[in-house]
């Protein structure tokens, strides 16, 4: 009787710690579906920011003077840099490409690509020109209009168990032509997170 006992309880304990070793799960979610488990800056941040913010950059007037000096034609924008001076690692290639989907998809402006992809299209040109029958010509390439850069701050407040994280993204728009701010926006986001008994 008391061999079963034992047996038993051995058998519980080997189960709970079967358990607790193997208590991982991982199930897949919705990519569109924030999971914040920490106050860091994620991509539905990236997101958000970069919609609302070239929303907010097409509605100014300047859209508006370019066509009417243009007629039809649509602005073509480039990015020239966006600082991350947060005090995290920010990945500034994701934010970049949120910032060129929505200035695509809206419609309103056309994008040119950035100074290393320019390269590398010329080239691709240039082995075109001496392998392909139909070649693209040099020379032919759109000159970007108006020029976005920008900044990624970030600000910690903390007292005992709470932390208040703050982003601030400030971007410009520059005529290329003439050097004149057009625009200029800025975005915070604020996260609140509170100290659990395992820490930070």
């Amino acid at each position: 009787m008391k061999k079963l006992v034992a047996l038993a309880v051995m058998a519980s304990l080997s189960a709970g710690m079967l358990t607790g070793c193997g208590g991982t799960r991982v199930s897949r979610v919705d990519a569109g579906q924030e999971i914040a488990l920490t106050d860091k800056w994620n991509d539905k941040d990236s997101s958000l920011v970069s919609e609302e913010m070239i929303g907010d950059m097409l509605s100014f007037p300047w859209i508006r003077d370019f066509r009417a000096s243009n007629g039809t034609e649509k602005p073509t924008v480039i990015i020239q840099r966006v600082r991350n001076k947060s005090h995290e690692h920010i990945s500034a290639e994701t934010f970049l490409n949120d910032l060129k989907r929505a200035i695509i998809r809206s419609g309103d402006a056309r994008f040119i690509a950035s100074g290393a992809e320019r390269q590398d299209i010329r080239s691709e040109r240039e082995d075109q020109e001496l392998n392909a029958s139909a070649a693209k010509a040099m020379g032919n390439e759109t000159a970007a209009d108006f020029a976005l850069s920008g900044s990624i701050n970030s600000f910690v407040d903390q007292v005992d168990g709470s932390r208040v994280t703050t982003y601030q993204v400030d971007l410009k728009l520059v005529n290329m032509e003439s050097n004149e701010e057009v625009w200029n926006g800025q975005k915070k986001l604020k996260k609140f997170q509170e100290k659990s008994s395992y820490g930070w």
